[in-house]
């Protein structure tokens, strides 16, 4: 039995919808799967055939978090009691619940980002300032360090992932593969009215570029007064931008969270993918809007490449150059049949590469831990 932890299952979260795509194109045969998670009721209803979901309450409070990972920590003990645990399954960030796991259980770890990655430190902090104090980067890297050193094996998305986890030392039992899209939900609309020029998807935080996506909106507005733009998400930096984009109402529709039915139609709205993101594992959101068949206009960063193509499938503009990520938007909306071959494009790569249904074998097959002193073709090792 496969236990899968992540107590944030909800929104439009990369981690909630990695795992709801990953479980939902699951293959026959597949081992018993059950995931632990504290999000019950924050949108609709979800199941999985041959998935059990046990729901604990996750509070709202500060230690809200804390509580959830005792409890899911006895959870644990008693289906091993039941049925034994072949591996446990931990998604971070966050951190938490893995520092309850218990020691007995194998531990099979997926790093979407680290916090070496997440805070600019990998890259000399030379695109942003990072969003925690040194003191928290400090508490938050040296736990991240004790789960990357104890995990059985570690799965992380891309070839940056890898090089972030060498930061922490980590070289070996390392299973490069990257996050889909599931292929029947995310698909083009063309019935679909786009009333939507310009989608931003994605956490509202600093190192997802919440302050220059802000700029961005206001450029693109005071440039054309009629656009009309989308800001899809939340996080801890959503006062500053409802507070810089209050004035632009007419132009700018701040969703805030949405369930995951909600993310395929508002993809079918929009005419352009567009990011301002520093860091990304595999970006989820521009997965999906490549799927339904968008450009993306985003930063000339390495999560990017190989994703968006430069003049392909979009268009990738210099990091902190709002004005030059702008002139990028416009000329894809003043030639949609450009645009419209760039999306074709775009969904074609991702049903070649990146289709849930062709990745999610991969993924439970890594959780399959070989005897010890083994590894699977495929992993980085010592």
């Amino acid at each position: 039995m496969i236990v899968i932890l992540y107590p944030q299952f909800h929104g439009v979260a990369g981690i909630a919808r990695y795992l709801d795509s990953f479980l939902a194109n699951l293959p026959e045969g597949s081992p018993r799967l059950v995931m632990v998670t504290g999000d019950a009721g924050n949108d609709r209803a979800r199941h999985y055939p041959g998935v059990e979901i046990v729901h604990l309450p996750l509070g709202r409070t500060r230690f809200g978090l804390t509580r959830w990972s005792w409890r899911a920590r006895r959870v644990l003990n008693e289906l091993d009691r039941a049925t034994p645990i072949t591996a446990v399954a931990l998604h971070i960030p966050p951190l938490i619940p893995g520092l309850f796991l218990s020691s007995r259980f194998p531990l099979v770890l997926t790093a979407h980002s680290t916090y070496i990655g997440m805070s600019g430190r990998l890259d000399g902090n030379r695109h942003f300032s990072s969003p925690w104090n040194p003191l928290s980067l400090w508490l938050k890297t040296r736990m991240e360090q004790r789960l990357i050193d104890r995990a059985k094996r570690v799965i992380t998305l891309t070839e940056r992932g890898r090089e972030e986890l060498a930061a922490y030392g980590r070289h070996d039992r390392i299973a490069i593969i990257p996050n889909g899209v599931d292929c029947t939900q995310f698909t083009a609309g063309s019935a679909m009215v786009k009333d939507i020029d310009v989608l931003f998807a994605g956490r509202i935080s600093l190192h997802k570029g919440s302050r220059p996506m802000v700029d961005v909106c206001r450029r693109l507005v005071a440039a054309s007064p009629g656009i009309r733009i989308a800001v899809v998400g939340y996080g801890d930096d959503e006062a500053h931008v409802r507070d810089g984009l209050r004035d632009l109402h007419a132009n700018v529709l701040l969703t805030g969270k949405q369930p995951f039915e909600a993310m395929a139609q508002l993809y079918r709205r929009s005419r352009i993918y567009a990011s301002t993101s520093y860091t990304e594992g595999l970006p989820g959101t521009c997965l999906e809007a490549m799927a339904a068949g968008l450009p993306s206009a985003v930063w000339d960063l390495p999560f990017y490449r190989g994703l968006v193509l430069d003049g392909r499938t979009g268009v990738l503009i210099p990091v902190n150059h709002p004005e030059a990520l702008v002139r990028g938007i416009l000329d894809l909306l003043q030639d949609p049949v450009r645009a419209e071959a760039l999306g074709q494009h775009a969904q074609a790569l991702v049903q070649a590469r990146y289709d849930w249904r062709r990745l999610a074998g991969q993924v439970l097959g890594a959780h399959v831990l070989p005897p010890a002193g083994t590894a699977r073709a495929g992993e980085v090792t010592a």
